[in-house]
C-alpha cells in the first residue's frame, strides 16, 4: 500500500461546502489542496492552495489538474463520469469511477443493491410515458418518480398520487429517463458513514436520524433513536455495501426504517454526507478526515463519539441567526463563505453537542 506523505496534494473535484471541509480536514494533516470546479468563487477555493475552474470535460484543463496533484477525489457525485474515467488513467482516483458509475444511477444503484443481497424500496426503470404507466401498475400508488441521474434536495421527483397526470408527472420530472420507487410508510429516516481504507479497513459511524424539510436535509440526531438490532443492522448494510464496491474513501448509506424496523436502502452517496457533519465536532476523527486517511494510504481513526449531537442546517435566510448562535455554550457554528443567500440554499450549519456518550464502536 503506498502512502502520500505530509506535504503531497489532493485533488478535489467539486468546490462546495464539502470540498471546503475536506481541504480543512486535509490541512490539519498537512496536506494540500487543489479544487477542480465550474464554478468560480466556490466555497472550497477559500481555504485552498490552487484552484482549477473549468468545465468538467474540458480536457486539457483536466490534464493541468491530474499533473498537479497526487490523489482525486469527489466532493459530489453529479460530475459526468467520462472525465473521471479520463482521470484514473493518470492519476489514483479514489474512490474509482466504477463506484461513480453505479451511485449517480438511481436503477444502477438499486440493481447493484439488490444483487448483493440488500434490501431497497420497491423500484421499476421508467424510459418513456408507456414505460411509466406500466410502472405505475407494477409499484402502484403513491409512489415517487424521480430522475435516474443528476437529482438531489428532491430536484427531478415528483410524487404519484391517486390522482395523479401520468403526463403531468412525467413531464415535471423531465420526460425520462428516469425511476419510480414505491412509497414507504417508514417510521425515520436514517444514515449510516462508513470510511473503508486501501488496505480494507473499515471503520463506521453510529446510525444517525435525518429529518427533511421540502426535500431538503434540515436535521441530523446523533445517534438515531432505534434498538441495538436495528442500529447492527444498519452499519453491516453499510459495510456490506462498501466492500462490494471496492470503495477506498467514503461511504454514505440512507435508509429507511419501516414500523415493523425493516431496513430499506433508499440511496448510497461515495463522499462525505451532510448528515456526517456532525462528526467535525462529536468524535475524535470527522468523516472529513478520515476520507483524507483513507485515500492517502493512513490508517483510519476511531469512528467513536465524545458526545450525542444534533446538527442543524442554516438553509437561506435561516442563516442570518449566526451572532445568536454564537452565544450558545454548546453550539459550534460552521459557516460556508457563499456570498449569495438563496432560497433552499445550504449557507452553513450548527451543531449542538449534547450529553456525554460511550466511545461507539471502531
Amino acid at each position: 500500500m503506498q502512502r502520500l506523505e505530509p506535504g503531497s496534494v489532493i485533488g478535489i473535484l467539486g468546490g462546495g461546502q464539502l470540498g471546503r471541509m475536506i481541504a480543512l480536514a486535509a490541512a490539519q494533516l498537512g496536506y494540500r489542496c487543489c479544487i477542480f470546479s465550474d464554478v468560480a468563487n466556490s466555497p472550497a477555493e477559500h481555504v485552498s492552495e490552487k484552484t482549477i475552474v473549468a468545465a468538467y470535460t474540458d480536457l486539457s484543463a483536466l490534464d493541468i489538474f491530474a499533473a498537479s496533484v497526487d490523489v482525486v477525489t469527489l466532493e459530489f457525485e453529479n460530475i459526468p463520469e467520462e472525465p473521471v474515467k479520463y482521470l484514473a488513467e493518470k492519476v489514483a482516483v479514489r474512490p474509482g469511477p466504477n463506484v461513480l458509475a453505479t451511485a449517480q444511477d438511481r436503477v444502477i444503484e438499486k440493481k447493484f443493491l439488490n444483487k448483493i443481497g440488500i434490501v431497497t424500496t420497491p423500484f421499476e426503470p421508467v424510459a418513456n410515458l408507456e414505460g411509466l404507466e406500466i410502472a405505475v401498475e407494477k409499484v402502484g400508488r403513491p409512489s415517487v418518480l424521480k430522475t435516474t441521474r443528476f437529482g438531489y434536495d428532491g430536484k427531478g421527483q415528483v410524487k404519484i398520487d391517486p390522482d395523479t397526470g401520468l403526463e403531468t408527472a412525467f413531464s415535471q420530472m423531465g420526460k425520462g429517463p428516469g425511476i419510480l420507487e414505491g412509497w414507504v410508510d417508514f417510521a425515520l429516516e436514517i444514515s449510516v458513514i462508513v470510511a473503508r481504507g486501501m488496505d480494507g479497513e473499515i471503520v463506521s459511524y453510529v446510525p444517525v436520524e435525518n429529518r427533511h424539510v421540502n426535500h431538503i436535509l434540515d436535521t441530523t440526531i446523533a445517534p438515531a433513536g432505534v434498538s441495538p438490532s436495528v442500529a447492527a443492522g444498519a452499519g453491516s448494510i453499510a459495510r456490506q455495501a462498501a466492500e462490494a464496491l471496492n470503495v477506498v474513501g467514503l461511504l454514505a448509506v440512507e435508509m429507511f426504517v419501516t414500523r415493523d424496523d425493516e431496513i430499506l436502502v433508499n440511496e448510497i452517496a461515495p463522499r462525505p454526507h451532510n448528515s456526517g457533519h456532525w462528526t467535525i465536532d462529536a468524535c475524535a476523527i470527522s468523516q472529513f478526515q478520515q476520507l483524507v486517511r483513507a485515500i492517502c494510504g493512513l490508517p483510519l481513526g476511531s469512528a467513536g463519539r465524545h458526545s450525542d449531537a444534533e446538527m442543524k442546517n442554516l438553509i437561506g435566510d435561516e442563516v442570518k441567526v449566526w451572532p445568536k448562535i454564537l452565544e450558545e455554550a454548546n453550539a459550534r457554528l460552521h459557516l460556508y463563505g457563499k456570498s449569495e443567500i438563496r432560497s433552499g440554499r445550504k449557507m452553513g450549519h450548527v451543531t449542538r453537542l449534547k450529553v456525554r456518550a460511550g466511545r461507539g464502536e471502531r
